[in-house]
Order: C-alpha cells, then sequence, then structure tokens
C-alpha cells in the first residue's frame, strides 16, 4: 500500500507542473496584460497615463519579459520560497489573499462533499431496493430535477424565499459583526449557521447525479447469482444487502471523489457571486478580469492541487475497498 501511494504522488508531481503551465499560458491568451486593463480604465475615467510609470511597473511585475521567463519566475518562487508573488490589483502579497479565501472554500467544498453523500449513499440505497415504488418515482423526480437547475439559480430562489416569507438573509457565510472579527466559539457558530445554504445549493446537483450511479450500480449488483446464492442460504436481507451487493457498489461511489470535487470547486464560483461568499470564487473572477495573472494562476494551482489530491484520495480508497484490485497493477 505504502509503495502505491508514493507511486501515485510521484505521479502527481508532473500533472501539477502540467497543469500549471497551461493554466499561467491561458491567463494569458487574452490580448493586453494587467497594466493595459488598467489604462484602459484610467483612460476611460477621463485621468491621464504617464508612459514611464508603466515602463516602470512592466519592469517591476517582469510584464515585459518572455512568458517562459514570467513562468520561471512565478513557478520557481513558489517551489523554493514559498512565494506566489504580488498581486496587482490588490497590492497584496498572493500568500495573504489566498490564507484569507482559500480555508473557507476548503471547508465549504469538504462540508458540500460530506453531505453529498451522507445523503446519495442511504437515498441511493433505498430507491434501488424499492425499485419502482412511489418513494423511487419521488427520488428520481427530484434527481433530475437538481441535475436540470442550475446551481446560481437554486442560489437565487433559496436568497428571495428567506428574505421574503422569513425576513432573514443568508447573503455570506458571517453576519456582519464577524466578518471582520477574530476566530472565536461565536464566529465558527456563526460560520456554521450560515454555510448551509452553499452547502445544500452546491452539493444538488453532485447529489441527483451521485444518487443515480450507487442506485444503478446496485440494482446491476442486486440480480447476481452470488447475491440470489446467498439469500437461498437463509442470510438476513439486511446483512446481506450491506455485506455484499452495497460493498461492490461502493465502488463507482467513492470514485466520484475525483470528479464532484473540482465539479464544487468550479460552481462555487457562480454561486458565490450570487450569496457574497468570502471564498476564492470571486477573487478568481475579478483577477481573470483585471488580468492579475499571479492571483488568478495561484488560486487555479490550488483548486488544482485539491483536485489532484481528490482523485488520490478517491484511487486509494478503491484499493482498499476493493480487494480485487491490486496495487502491482496500478
Amino acid at each position: 500500500m505504502i509503495k502505491y501511494i508514493a507511486r501515485r504522488v510521484l505521479y502527481m508531481i508532473p500533472t501539477l507542473i502540467l497543469i500549471s503551465m497551461i493554466s499561467f499560458a491561458i491567463i494569458q491568451l487574452p490580448p493586453g496584460d494587467f497594466l493595459t486593463t488598467l489604462v484602459a480604465q484610467m483612460s476611460a475615467q477621463g485621468e491621464s497615463v504617464d508612459r514611464s510609470q508603466i515602463v516602470t511597473l512592466e519592469a517591476r511585475y517582469g510584464l515585459d519579459q518572455p512568458f517562459y521567463v514570467q513562468y520561471w519566475k512565478w513557478i520557481s518562487n513558489i517551489v523554493l520560497h514559498g512565494d506566489f508573488g504580488e498581486s496587482f490589483e490588490w497590492n497584496r502579497p498572493v500568500s495573504e489573499l489566498l490564507l484569507e479565501r482559500l480555508p473557507l472554500t476548503i471547508a465549504l467544498a469538504g462540508g458540500t462533499l460530506l453531505f453529498t453523500w451522507a445523503v446519495s449513499l442511504p437515498v441511493g440505497i433505498y430507491s434501488a431496493v424499492r425499485q419502482y415504488s412511489i418513494g423511487d418515482y419521488v427520488i428520481t423526480f427530484l434527481g433530475f430535477l437538481g441535475i436540470a437547475i442550475p446551481n446560481f439559480l437554486l442560489a437565487l430562489v433559496i436568497a428571495y424565499i428567506s428574505y421574503k416569507y422569513f425576513g432573514q438573509s443568508v447573503v455570506g457565510l458571517f453576519s456582519p459583526e464577524y466578518v471582520d472579527a477574530e476566530w472565536n466559539l461565536g464566529k465558527v457558530l456563526d460560520l456554521l449557521a450560515h454555510i448551509w445554504v452553499p452547502v445544500f445549493v452546491l452539493g444538488a446537483a453532485g447529489m441527483a447525479g451521485v444518487i443515480r450511479i450507487v442506485r444503478a450500480n446496485l440494482l446491476d449488483e442486486l440480480h447476481k447469482p452470488y447475491v440470489v446464492t446467498a439469500r437461498s442460504k437463509g442470510v438476513p436481507e439486511r446483512r446481506l444487502l450491506v455485506k455484499y451487493p452495497v460493498r461492490v457498489a461502493l465502488n463507482p461511489f467513492v470514485s466520484t471523489v475525483g470528479w464532484v470535487l473540482p465539479l464544487l470547486l468550479s460552481g462555487e464560483v457562480i454561486v458565490a457571486q450570487v450569496l457574497g461568499l468570502q471564498t476564492t470564487g470571486p477573487l478568481l473572477l475579478r483577477a481573470l478580469l483585471s488580468q492579475d495573472m499571479y492571483l488568478a494562476g495561484s488560486i487555479i494551482l490550488m483548486i488544482s492541487v485539491l483536485t489532484v489530491i481528490g482523485t488520490l484520495i478517491s484511487d486509494i480508497l478503491l484499493a482498499w475497498l476493493d480487494p480485487r484490485i491490486r496495487y502491482q497493477y496500478q
């Protein structure tokens, strides 16, 4: 198992290097750079632009250098010094901005993933065991509804209903008095009181998809000969269900970590804008619009790292869960 994990971690290194190169290149694909955007904004507001100042800023941020030089400067500082560079727009170290927003993003994604699993597994099992029952039809209908409705639309509906009929605002992760406060028990409880809305919104589509996966795979296992044989030998139905078909059907359920996590992080960008969340979503969108390449590149890199780690976790869980998977063949 140790060798398998070490091999998978080694595979992650070239993957992350390639992702960082592609991400940095994509950010620079639009014409111009941060200073071009800044000059355009200043000109639109009727402010004069000092060309010497622009040249000085280009030299300071390395914007006058080729792409590969800028990339090497950025990635080498991250690897060797843990320095993600300076945010052009915020005029602050990128690491400070990440420390403010990334923990909340990870907490939101992790909470959503746990919520998705906690609901999807029992509901998917019930839907398979009670196939073609009223409950199965209701779950199927709600599942298709969850897949069809965009996350941001669901967020708007919940925000409107909460304010219109209950007089409560569900915007943000904290109450106004806790936004800039130091972390304490009160702030943690306030976060828990607000985080359920984005967790439900982000988990709706993923939960619906996972329920369909669990139901389909469990239905496939329930009619196999080994289940019929165990049932004929008098094994209690509940024990039979948990010990054999559910365990086998968990394989695709566990493997969904690899694709549910990036879906949560990508969907969080729009939902965070709608609900005013203090996460990396609005920060990334603003950095992309202003071509703040160090900030945008660092956020995309961090999201990529989390995605690759999610895939690693799913592979390890699969190897541990299913004895048919042999490490030497991975």
